[in-house]
């Protein structure tokens, strides 16, 4: 079972089916964010429903940008024979 699992995400012909089954998740996440009672939201864009996932999908965007400009222009990174 575990071989079949690790085979699916780790080889170049399961791509098409990966592809397909995190977009079926991400219109799952989404679609079940209409269905959520929003009677008690203390913000505004918080009754706007998908907010939660955009949110987190641009925070990590934002997070991968940031933590590369500050390795490779903040000099976090170094050249990989740095200490030979």
């Amino acid at each position: 079972m575990i071989k079949r699992v690790v085979n699916f995400f780790g080889d170049e012909e399961y791509t098409i089916q990966r592809r397909r089954l995190f977009y079926l998740l991400l219109f799952l996440v989404v679609a079940a964010d209409f269905f959520v009672p929003r009677e008690h939201a203390e913000y505004p864009w918080h009754r706007l429903p998908g907010w939660s996932a955009v949110y987190g999908f641009v925070s990590c965007v934002l997070l991968i940008f940031v933590s590369k400009f500050l390795g490779h222009q903040g000099g976090l990174m170094r050249r990989e024979d740095y200490y030979d």
